[in-house]
C-alpha cells in the first residue's frame, strides 16, 4: 500500500512589506508541489496586510500580532499556530523570501535520497541565494563537521549533514515544536533561527537540499556589520546564543570568536564612532545583565 502524501503548512512572516509578501506568496502558490495550507503571520502591519491576505489569498490563514514582536516573535507564534494544525511539515520563510518553483518538492524529495536513515530527518533547508545568484552572506548554512563519511556522502546524494541553519525556506517536521519547543522570542530579529535549530539538530538531524533554491530579497547582500543600529541584536543575540543551550561546549568559544570578529569589523565599518562603541557596549551590556528565558 502507498503512503499517502506528506502534508505541508507553509508559514510566511510579514511585517509592513506588502509587495515582498506579494511575490512570495505568488511563489509559494506557484510551487509545482504547493503546500497544503498557508499561514501568514503579520506582525502589526499598517500598509494594508490583513486585507490584501484577506481578499487576494482567502484561502490562506491570517494570524494578526498585535504588537510587533519581530521575526523571533513572528515565528515562534507562527510555529505555534501551525504545529497545533498537526501538519507533517512546517515551510518557514520572512516575507522577502521568493523560493524557485520547485524548492519545496526538491525538499520534500530529500527523504528519499537517505535510504532510510534512522532518525528521519527533523529539518531540510534549501539553499539561500541573493537576487545575483550567490549564497546570501546572511544566510550561509552551518554544515555538520562531525562526521567526514557523512558529510562526503551527503554532496554526493544532495542532503547534507547541517549542524545549523537560517528560517528562510526551512521545513521542519510538524512534531518537532511539540518536542523541542519554539524559538526564543526576545531575540526579536537575528540569531534567533540560529538558536533554535541548533538546538533541535543537537538532538535529531537535519540535512541542507543544495538543488532545493529560494532567493532572498534583501535590498543588498548585507553582511551583519552593516546594519548600524540593529547590530545591536548581533551583539546581545551573539551572546545569548553562545551562553545558552543551542551549542554544545566545544562551539561555544567558538562561537563567541565570531561575535568578538563581527565586532571589530562593525566598529571599523563604522570608522570607530562613538556611536558605534555606544551600541556594541549596550548589546553587551544587555546580553548579561538580562539573560534570556531557559524555557522554549
Amino acid at each position: 500500500m502507498t503512503a499517502p502524501p506528506e502534508t505541508v503548512c507553509a508559514v510566511v512572516v510579514t511585517r509592513n512589506r506588502l509587495r515582498l509578501l506579494e511575490e512570495c506568496l505568488a511563489a509559494v502558490e506557484g510551487q509545482t508541489r504547493p503546500p497544503d495550507h498557508v499561514l501568514v503571520v503579520d506582525n502589526a502591519s499598517t500598509d494594508g496586510t490583513p486585507g490584501f491576505v484577506s481578499h487576494q489569498h482567502p484561502d490562506a490563514q491570517l494570524l494578526r500580532l498585535d504588537s510587533n514582536e519581530g521575526g523571533a516573535g513572528g515565528f515562534h507564534e507562527g510555529l505555534r499556530v501551525a504545529a497545533a494544525g498537526g501538519w507533517d511539515w512546517l515551510w518557514l520563510m520572512d516575507d522577502d523570501t521568493v523560493p524557485r518553483p520547485d524548492a519545496l518538492e526538491r525538499l520534500l524529495e530529500a527523504p528519499s535520497r537517505l535510504e532510510g536513515a534512522a532518525p528521519p530527518p527533523a529539518i531540510l533547508a534549501s539553499k539561500i541565494v541573493w537576487t545575483d545568484g550567490r549564497i546570501h552572506p546572511m544566510n550561509p548554512p552551518r554544515l555538520d563537521m562531525s562526521d567526514m563519511h557523512a558529510l562526503v556522502r551527503g554532496f554526493e546524494i544532495g542532503a547534507v549533514p547541517l549542524r545549523w541553519n537560517t528560517f528562510p525556506s526551512l521545513l521542519v517536521r510538524g512534531d518537532v515544536p511539540p518536542r523541542h519547543g519554539l524559538p526564543h522570542k526576545e531575540f526579536f530579529i537575528w540569531s534567533d533561527d540560529i538558536d533554535y535549530t541548533a538546538w533541535v539538530l543537537r538532538h535529531e538531524p537535519g540535512y541542507l537540499v543544495p538543488d532545493s533554491v529560494a532567493v532572498h530579497k534583501t535590498e543588498s547582500a548585507h553582511l551583519p556589520w552593516e546594519g548600524g543600529d540593529r547590530f545591536y541584536y548581533a551583539v546581545r543575540n551573539g551572546v545569548w546564543l553562545a551562553l545558552g543551550d543551542a551549542l554544545n561546549p566545544r562551539e561555544r568559544p567558538f562561537h563567541l570568536l565570531v561575535v568578538a570578529v563581527q565586532v571589530r569589523r562593525f566598529l571599523a565599518f563604522e570608522r570607530y564612532s562613538r556611536r558605534s562603541f555606544a551600541i556594541v557596549i549596550r548589546g553587551l551590556a544587555d546580553a548579561l545583565r538580562r539573560p534570556r528565558t531557559a524555557a522554549r
